[in-house]
């Protein structure tokens, strides 16, 4: 015949030591996430809870649209902030992202800045004088 017999070959032996063997990285790289991951979003999170918990009238915030305010009123699960003089906006509390400390929304008050300068303003005269020579350097010159 062309074509020889093929022998079933015979199966290994079960390694019983490689199966813990080969769940422990398994387990390190859970460990790791926890350590890395898992357990400072936790911390953050109850830190967070604390801070909204004991927000309180007078607290200068930032909300997590962006939005700074100072706190006029705490109810339960709302906060009523002036964002600007006779400005109040109702927000929920969970809402608020970070507490300020005292005296930064005046430190960052845009009217205070210096680096504003006014534009120079037009009088009537001089309206009058700019025009009057935009006039005669249209007219035609004679020249005879």
């Amino acid at each position: 015949m062309l074509i020889s017999e093929a022998f079933a070959q015979a199966a290994a032996p079960a390694q019983t030591g490689a199966d813990l063997a080969s769940l422990l990285p398994m387990f390190g790289i859970l460990i790791l996430f926890y350590f890395l991951l898992i357990r400072p979003q936790w911390k953050r999170a109850r830190e967070q809870k604390q801070m909204v918990e004991a927000l309180q009238r007078g607290d200068e915030v930032i909300t997590n649209g962006g939005i700074l305010g100072q706190i006029l009123n705490v109810s339960e699960n709302y906060v009523i902030i002036e964002i600007a003089p006779a400005i109040e906006v109702t927000i929920l509390k969970s809402s608020v992202q970070t507490l300020l400390p005292k005296g930064t929304m005046k430190s960052i008050d845009p009217k205070s800045s210096k680096s504003q300068k006014s534009k120079p303003v037009k009088t009537a005269d001089a309206a009058e004088a700019s025009e009057s020579n935009a006039s005669e350097s249209q007219k035609p010159t004679d020249n005879k």
